[in-house]
């Protein structure tokens, strides 16, 4: 089953993207995609008007953040499917195509792999090896292997975004989205696209900055779908400071210095460590016994017709 054009639309979220935005949409209206909703962010170099004029629907986000921009489409598209993409020119609509035949196949999210086929000097080698970091740490954190999860080219049905539960208003908002399509147990495609250097755009991400907000939101939403991992964390911490205290108590010992307080505090420490990575595995318990009772109920209400 393919996904007709006249069922997607194309959400471009922009902020000062006037070099790139006019091509971009009249690269989608030339391969038959109609329905283009650009959601800009108070750009001041004429963004919406070059869109508006490619013919694009444009609105103007009410808050700020790339987040916002997205949570605010989703209230107002009423097509089926989602193709979902930066606004500075390097995605390209070649790929539209590819990006929504998952969706045809029963998938509900699509992300687009940049790693796949990078233009040279699209990525730099601090934003490479950033990718390649939050990417690991978020398949230890969440299970999963999605290769891009930062990616900003996405393509998923309405109904797979309206069950996540999305609430991150910046450049947070592919990571949450990665980790509420694995927790809500959507099936994700992931496929290999072009990823260019920019055109002329300035990149609004922060490598230190962005980087550090989407490692901490990755390790923040384990708590919710690894619990071992996010709990197991905190009490490794306390253990291994306990410890450190505790050689140190040791060394003074073999000085004849005794240290009680200290002492006292280091078996606290090394137990609370404990009890944290013990609450995480009983959390676990219980996560894992919800998703059955959630499977098992959606067994209930749908169940495997009989063979003919």
């Amino acid at each position: 089953m393919s996904i007709e054009r006249d069922e997607v639309c194309v959400l471009i979220p922009t902020l000062n993207e006037a070099p790139t935005i006019g091509g971009l949409v009249r690269g989608f209206k030339e391969r038959g995609y109609e329905h283009i909703l650009v959601i800009d962010g108070n750009s001041t170099d004429g963004t919406p008007e070059i869109a508006r004029a490619a013919g694009a629907v444009v609105r103007t986000q009410t808050g700020k953040g790339k987040g916002n921009a997205i949570l605010e489409a989703m209230e107002i598209i009423d097509k089926p499917c989602v193709l979902m993409l930066d606004g500075d020119g390097t995605y390209s609509p070649d790929d539209a195509e590819r990006m929504l035949e998952p969706l045809g196949k029963g998938f509900d999210h699509v992300i687009g792999d940049r790693m796949a086929c990078p233009e040279k000097g699209a990525f730099t080698r601090l934003n490479l090896l950033g990718n390649q970091i939050l990417n690991h740490v978020f398949r230890i954190a969440h299970g999963k292997d999605l290769h891009d999860i930062l990616s900003g080219y996405r393509a998923f049905t309405l109904h797979s975004i309206r069950q996540m539960n999305l609430k991150e208003t910046g450049f947070e908002i592919e990571t949450e989205m990665a980790v509420e399509a694995v927790r809500t147990g959507q099936r994700v495609a992931v496929v290999p696209v072009r990823y260019s250097a920019r055109p002329g755009t300035v990149t609004k991400l922060n490598p230190l900055q962005d980087g550090l907000r989407i490692f901490s939101t990755i390790y923040r939403l384990a708590k919710m779908n690894n619990p071992i991992f996010y709990f197991g964390i905190i009490g490794l911490i306390i253990s291994i400071t306990g410890g450190i205290i505790g050689i140190y108590v040791v060394l003074e010992w073999f000085k004849n210095i005794e240290h009680l307080p200290l002492t006292i505090l280091t078996v606290l420490l090394i137990m609370m460590g404990f009890q944290m990575f013990m609450f995480g595995v009983i959390s676990d318990m219980l996560l894992g016994f919800q998703r059955e009772t959630i499977r098992q109920i959606e067994q209930l209400r749908n169940p495997p017709k009989p063979p003919r």
